[in-house]
């Protein structure tokens, strides 16, 4: 029996009991359906925190504060405050750094008005649009004079704009954090929320030294440095120097551990990236449970076709059909049922994705790579759990079968 002669044989054979055959592939196309969504939902995670760490530019670095050690027990990163403004002044001289930014920040109420906001504030330096790559939609950013007279003057971050003054100008106004007023002079291009962080546009900045001193009652400490090395590729380099002179300025010992720590943005968004991989593995795994599902429903009807078509299965053996031919013909009837149901399952997904993206702030990606793995999963279901049964189907022994009532 040919191929061609096969395949029709078994979809008349499943058109026979249409209700039955759909409900059977009914396992595989929710599976389909649910490992393409699921996967395209990781893929989506995966792209917008791809995207965020990208806007923040992949020549950035971090130096944070080190840590304190009592009784051999380590506080943690930032524990001890050991950075000040002319490390950031040092770093700046290095070759492979093109611009710093001091950084303190905290956290505090802001009030306009009958208005308020919980939000962060970060003093920074006059660098940091440059360093984080982050343009001014409106107004203008404080300079060099505004840092070195400890000015408040304070720059919103589109969230907080649009929370505090609805829509309204908001340039020249008057907020108040901690009671302190602070007068408004640009508000920051929206940078937006990705992946599940915090949102980048809840915030406001303003000078380090004002919030050294209007904040923080400190002059001498800052938290954190933000540093723009020259180019993506140069990024290694700089954390190399700038190791260089932070261990000479702190005087630390050869050999001893440094009491600071300098991290590459590139491997924060590689960190990133990986756990969103792990999501979409995972999602992908708790899908994928459907299909296996869907193969066992489908072994079940192909033992059941298996005893209704006993005698049928005598016949063609009387009329010289050989056990290959009755093999073939029932595992074809049990991948023809699985690789349509994979058909309709990939149209399920593709829509479930869609309506993802249309219906909630979660972004989907649909990938090929998705679509024609659940696909070769679904066709490789079918001859798995399709092979038992056409196999028992094969064995029988043609007298006996003819007898069967």
């Amino acid at each position: 029996m040919n191929i061609t002669k096969t395949l029709k044989v078994a979809i008349l054979a499943l058109a026979r009991n249409k209700m039955r055959s759909f409900l059977t592939a009914l396992g595989i196309i929710i599976g389909v359906g649910a490992v393409i969504a699921m996967v395209s939902i990781g893929q989506g995670a995966k792209k917008e925190v791809e995207a965020r760490f990208n806007s923040m530019g992949t020549n950035l670095l971090f130096v944070r504060a080190g840590s304190r050690s009592f009784r051999g027990i380590s506080g943690g990163t930032g524990t001890v405050q050991n950075l000040t403004p002319k490390d950031a002044d040092a770093i700046l001289e290095a070759d492979a750094v093109l611009n710093v930014s001091p950084s303190v920040n905290t956290r505090a109420q802001v009030v306009y008005g009958n208005k308020n906001w919980n939000t962060s504030i970060y003093g920074v330096g006059e660098k940091y649009p440059d360093v984080r790559n982050w343009e001014i939609e409106q107004g203008v950013f404080f300079d060099e004079s505004h840092v070195r007279s400890g000015s408040k003057v304070a720059v919103l971050g589109s969230e907080v704009n649009n929370n505090l003054f609805e829509g309204a100008d908001s340039l020249g106004q008057i907020i108040r954090v901690k009671k302190i007023p602070f007068r408004v002079i640009g508000v920051l291009k929206s940078k937006g929320e990705a992946g599940g962080y915090m949102n980048q546009d809840d915030v406001i900045v303003i000078p380090y030294t004002t919030a050294q001193r209007r904040l923080l009652g400190q002059t001498d400490r800052i938290q954190s440095i933000d540093v723009a090395a020259v180019s993506a590729d140069q990024t290694d380099e700089a954390m190399e120097q700038i190791s260089e002179i932070l261990r000479i300025r702190h005087r630390i010992a050869p050999g001893a551990e440094d009491d600071f720590n300098v991290r590459n943005m590139s491997e924060i968004a590689e960190g990133a990236a990986e756990s969103t991989k792990i999501l979409t593995v995972l999602l992908g795994g708790i899908a994928s449970i459907s299909l296996l599902v869907g193969g066992i429903g489908i072994m079940n009807i192909m033992l059941v076709s298996v005893t209704e078509r006993i005698r049928e299965i005598g016949i063609r053996m009387s009329v010289g059909a050989r056990e290959q031919d009755i093999l073939l013909q029932f595992l074809t009837e049990a991948v023809t049922l699985s690789i349509l149901g994979g058909l309709l399952g990939i149209g399920l997904g593709l829509g479930s994705a869609k309506l993802i993206t249309q219906f909630s702030p979660m972004k989907t990606v649909v990938e090929i790579g998705s679509i024609a793995m659940a696909f070769i999963f679904s066709g490789s279901v079918g001859i798995f759990f399709g092979f038992y049964p056409a196999r028992k189907a094969s064995k029988l022994d043609p007298i006996e079968a003819l007898r069967y009532e």
